[in-house]
């Protein structure tokens, strides 16, 4: 069994409530517990409450941090959590900070946590602003972050990640902590595993899937298609054939303007952090409908 945290945005982009299907159904993952990320923490949390019971894990879901480090919030809503009045969940959540519970939490379990992050990295940066020796206590920190190899459409002229971009700030003290595994899964790799909506309401019918389909009907108003951005992060914890890591160091530019965020990476064997540069598309979604197929 793999101990996993999750760390998630859940209620913005699909992908997240994917992601947390597949967790929730994998047999060799016991997760420890789901902090939230981002504006309307709390919508969030219920929403991962919802899929939680669907599943009928009994897991701790805390609300985390809704206003980054520095910046100004670019994220304030959860607009998928419109759908939460068709699905039971908790309204109530733990009274603990979400960095409080991420901390409790390695302590408990030193050099065995994965800490997954998917979303902005508000309560990362937190928790290792606040206490950085927890960063190697961890087994792994695999982060669904960033673009390396500037490889995805470029948005005033610059290729910029979204979950850095609404966090810069704290996205650079998570990439300066040295755990003994630091993972990241950009845009590069991510944006070669996508569904278009007809296919995904086709093949979201298994029990677990159901809330997901009807919070990414919310999504679909507005788009075609799901990326499957944060599954393929998780599946990669469990399986080592999905994407191709390189060695090498990330750095997070902070500067105000339109690098505000990005993620320059500079290749080396001896540097502390590994990037995706490649996937297999047809193996990631082989192992993600064969485990979440199945609930």
């Amino acid at each position: 069994m793999k101990k996993v945290l999750f760390d998630t945005d859940i209620g913005s982009d699909i992908d997240d409530a994917v992601c947390l299907a597949y967790l929730l159904a994998h047999p060799d993952c016991e997760l420890l517990g789901v902090t939230t990320v981002s504006g309307q923490p709390d919508e969030r949390a219920k929403m991962v409450s919802a899929m939680c019971k669907v599943a009928g894990a009994d897991i701790p879901v805390i609300p985390g941090i809704e206003v980054p480090m520095e910046i100004a919030p670019l994220q304030p809503d959860a607009p998928q959590a419109s759908a939460l009045e068709r699905w039971e969940h908790e309204s109530s959540f733990p009274n603990i900070n979400a960095a409080d519970f991420l901390g409790e939490t390695i302590r408990a379990n030193p050099g065995e946590v994965t800490l997954l992050a998917v979303g902005p990295l508000t309560n990362l940066g937190h928790l290792f602003q606040k206490e950085p020796e927890l960063a190697g206590m961890l087994k792994e920190l695999v982060l669904m972050g960033g673009v390396f190899f500037d490889q995805v459409p470029v948005t005033h002229g610059i290729a910029t990640e979204w979950n850095i971009r609404c966090d810069p700030h704290a996205a650079a003290i998570v990439y300066s902590q040295r755990p003994p595994l630091h993972r990241s899964i950009g845009l590069d790799v991510t944006t070669q595993v996508t569904m278009p909506a007809d296919e995904v309401r086709e093949r979201f019918q298994t029990t677990l899937l159901r809330p997901v389909l009807d919070f990414a009907e919310v999504w679909f108003a507005a788009r075609d298609e799901i990326t499957f951005h944060d599954p393929l992060a998780a599946t990669t914890l469990f399986r080592d054939d999905i994407c191709e890591f390189h060695s090498g160091t990330v750095t997070v530019e902070l500067e105000d303007g339109e690098r505000l965020g990005a993620t320059p990476w500079k290749a080396g064997d001896d540097g502390p952090h590994e990037v995706a540069s490649e996937v297999d598309a047809k193996t990631f979604f082989d192992e993600y409908f064969t485990v979440v197929g199945a609930v």
